[in-house]
């Protein structure tokens, strides 16, 4: 007996669109098998008198869809050595069919003839319902194995399987990697199906919103616009990341090569605080500048890491990119929040549930927390968190109450003269102070380094007006240099 099995496409979905010589075949099949029932033109095909086995089966046991997949083309080709047998599958046999491709290549060595009875793709429909003409230029995906690394935006895009809202999530999270949030894109289920057909234009971001989502729908993402495209790539990272492989490569720079991650710490910290301080400053051109240097330490310890085999830039911008959407379901998800207080709540959850945390693990409320941050930043950080679990004042007027409480007990261990009282009550001093300054919506690194550099000015002012009346501050009097020092008061005003 013959040992072959025909392939036939079922076309996608509509009666009208399964070809005539296609029916017959099913008919006349001595053993048919159907990748699944779930599909339009099966009842009619139930109708009709014809007996067939599917693999619906596989779906809900199977661990994956490899393993679904795998499953399906032994039961066909191992049938197929015993006889003839059919294998039907929806739309074009070879378009977006997993198991056809994998029976093509197994068939001949096996000794097993394969033939292939094509029918309409459901990719026909999908190009009439949304008018587009494929010649043009279409990039087709599969969206269970999507990479945002490989799109071309310039391209409309066709994403097969996305069977489901979860589907959908995942092909979300890969397609913000190269498109804004706010881009429309098409959502289409059952293309060119009398009666089944739907058809949504939504943003990328709404795509897992959608409750009708099932095996039969499709995502269609319009061409990035030439000016949105434009703006999106003038500068790309590549060329920084190019620049610094090569001053660490062979015949590089000595002093790049010799850098590793730790030597590299002083340096990220400086160019985080020149940052800092180029806001303080309200320079805009600075602020600019500072940025793309901290923008190089980013960039270097993201080589040497790639040097290492560890990672790359591109994960260190998947990775937030990923972080991001997921720590944001009030923007890119269906979870609703009234104000910010709730966003900040939401985002402790969801990083202790990330980190394991939750009733698995018992956590703190204060853990996060790097222990490296300067006191003062710290100290702001970890009140915030008390806050989020109610250990707090009702406003500022009772931390105030503290500050008054904590400067009483530190005149008392200043009169006492004991050092390690001292030491304990100036800390909790600065602690009811910077609890005070974040009761009232000031962020106490900010208003320190902000009075910093103002003393710095006017003391700068000092040692000038000093130097032009020939004298040195060193040799003058308190009472001449409150002088000065109310002088430069005055100048600011």
């Amino acid at each position: 007996m013959t040992a072959k099995v025909v392939v036939v496409g079922l076309g996608p979905g509509g009666r009208d669109s399964l070809p005539a010589v296609n029916l017959e075949v099913l008919k006349g099949a001595r053993r048919l098998f159907l990748r699944t029932a779930v599909h339009p033109v099966v009842d009619w095909i139930k109708e009709q008198g014809i007996v067939f086995d599917t693999f619906d089966k596989y779906y809900e046991q199977a661990d994956s869809f490899d393993d679904v997949y795998r499953r399906i083309v032994e039961d066909v080709l191992t049938a197929a050595g015993q006889g003839p047998v059919v294998y039907a599958v929806p739309g074009h046999p070879l378009v977006a069919e997993t198991t056809v491709d994998m029976i093509m290549r197994q068939a001949g060595q096996r000794g097993i003839t394969a033939e292939v009875l094509p029918a309409m793709s459901f990719l026909d429909e999908l190009y009439a319902v949304l008018k587009v003409d494929p010649v043009q230029g279409i990039q087709i995906i599969d969206g269970l194995q999507l990479d945002g690394r490989l799109l071309n935006p310039a391209l409309g895009i066709v994403v097969v399987q996305v069977y489901s809202r979860l589907a959908a999530a995942d092909v979300k999270l890969s397609l913000l990697e190269a498109y804004p949030a706010e881009h429309r894109v098409v959502i289409v289920r059952a293309a060119g199906v009398p009666g089944e057909q739907r058809i949504e234009y939504v943003p990328l971001f709404e795509i897992d919103r959608l409750d009708w989502v099932d095996h039969l729908t499709s995502l269609y993402v319009p061409p990035y616009s030439h000016a949105a495209a434009k703006m999106k790539a003038d500068f790309p990272l590549d060329p920084l990341v190019d620049i610094m492989g090569r001053l660490r490569g062979e015949g590089g720079c000595p002093w790049d090569r010799e850098q590793d991650h730790h030597t590299l710490t002083p340096y990220l910290l400086e160019e985080t605080y020149e940052v800092l301080e180029a806001i303080q400053q309200e320079n805009m051109y600075n602020i600019c500048e500072e940025l793309g240097d901290l923008l190089l330490q980013i960039v270097f310890h993201a080589q040497i890491a790639r040097e290492n085999g560890l990672f790359d830039i591109n994960d260190v911008i998947h990775g937030i990119c990923r972080k991001m959407i997921h720590r944001h379901p009030h923007v890119f998800g269906n979870t609703q929040v009234s104000n910010s207080d709730e966003v900040l709540v939401n985002w402790e959850i969801i990083k202790q549930n990330e980190k394991g945390g939750g009733a698995e693990k018992k956590v703190s409320a204060l853990d996060g927390i790097p222990r490296g941050l300067p006191a003062l930043p710290r100290s702001y950080k970890i009140q915030a968190k008390a806050a989020r679990v109610g250990f707090d004042w009702p406003d500022y007027r009772g931390a105030l109450d503290k500050v008054d409480e904590e400067l009483a007990e530190w005149k008392e261990a200043l009169a006492s003269g004991r050092r390690d009282k001292i030491e304990l009550e100036t800390g909790d001093m600065l602690f009811a102070v910077v609890n005070a300054a974040r009761l009232t919506g000031i962020d106490p690194e900010v208003a320190l380094s902000a009075t910093i550099n103002k003393f710095t000015h006017r003391f700068r002012y000092m040692e000038e007006e000093a130097a032009l009346e020939g004298l040195d501050l060193a040799r003058m009097t308190l009472a001449e240099m409150d002088e000065l020092w109310e002088k430069a008061k005055n100048k600011e005003k």
